[in-house]
């Protein structure tokens, strides 16, 4: 197939952090498929949002090799260590701005049920699944995590502040905290604002019970925009996968594409 999503330069990237297919015996046997083809069937998958049975054959592997390879990628922690090294190139340029970090969330459906699912109150108490997402102040995602559509957005603020990686690239040692942390009153809560104190960051956070009009919207539209990028993947717009750590490998890799194409190098 023609399609050519997996650019060079984030081939070069993600080879790295691959483990070495092993070649046929001396017996023979069919040789393994080659992980830039399943990797380019894997992002035709994301973008379209088809399910897995109807991936085009004309890629030359099958969707459960696919499924497979993706699972052991996160299980190896593949995306998290993409995600990190690509952090360092914006640390290095000096491209993150440690000054304020934006937390958000968004529900999906969970169809399937399994873990991390709950009745979402604002789709008809239907099961649904809830990403969190911390991005810095240009909407770069820097940690995610998910929940079930009943579970309050609040509960995975300190969750999303601890799971921020240890970002090199400067001298010294490596950064994990920002200055501030800003989003809407659903973060509100006094204990986490004074968690987070404790932590030396700053909560900018819209106190409940004040008029609508607090001035947040013009930061917080960064985080909205990380989630209309991460909608642009289809297939993740509905939860079809039962397990969660199935689920968390499909947003994992959507996070380390949008960084990659945030670094300015994508092409």
């Amino acid at each position: 197939m023609a399609r050519k999503t997996i650019t060079d330069r984030l081939w070069q990237r993600i080879k790295s952090l691959l483990p070495e297919r092993r070649s046929p015996g001396p017996k023979g046997g069919r040789p393994p498929i080659d992980d830039r083809i399943v990797l380019e069937a894997i992002m035709f998958m994301l973008e379209s949002g088809i399910p897995w049975r109807l991936l085009p054959r004309q890629f030359g592997c099958s969707r459960m090799t696919c499924w497979r390879r993706i699972r052991v990628w996160q299980k190896l922690g593949v995306w998290d260590e993409l995600h990190g090294r690509l952090l360092t190139e914006l640390q290095r340029r000096r491209r993150i701005p440690w000054s304020r970090f934006v937390v958000d969330s968004s529900s999906v459906r969970a169809l399937e049920g399994g873990e991390n699912t709950g009745k979402n109150p604002t789709d008809r108490a239907r099961r649904g699944t809830k990403h969190h997402v911390l991005v810095d102040g240009k909407g770069v995602p820097i940690a995610i995590r998910i929940t079930g559509a009943n579970r309050h957005e609040v509960t995975r603020l300190l969750p999303l502040v601890e799971a921020i990686p240890p970002v090199r690239g400067k001298r010294g040692r490596p950064r994990r905290r920002p200055e501030r942390v800003q989003d809407d009153r659903a973060y509100d809560p006094e204990p986490h604002r004074r968690e987070l104190r404790q932590r030396r960051i700053e909560p900018v956070l819209a106190e409940r019970g004040a008029p609508h009009g607090s001035g947040l919207g013009v930061f917080r539209w960064v985080v909205e925009r990380t989630h209309s990028w991460m909608n642009r993947f289809r297939r993740i717009l509905t939860r079809w996968e039962k397990k969660p750590e199935n689920y968390l490998a499909l947003l994992h890799f959507v996070c380390a594409i949008i960084t990659f194409r945030c670094s300015g190098l994508f092409g």
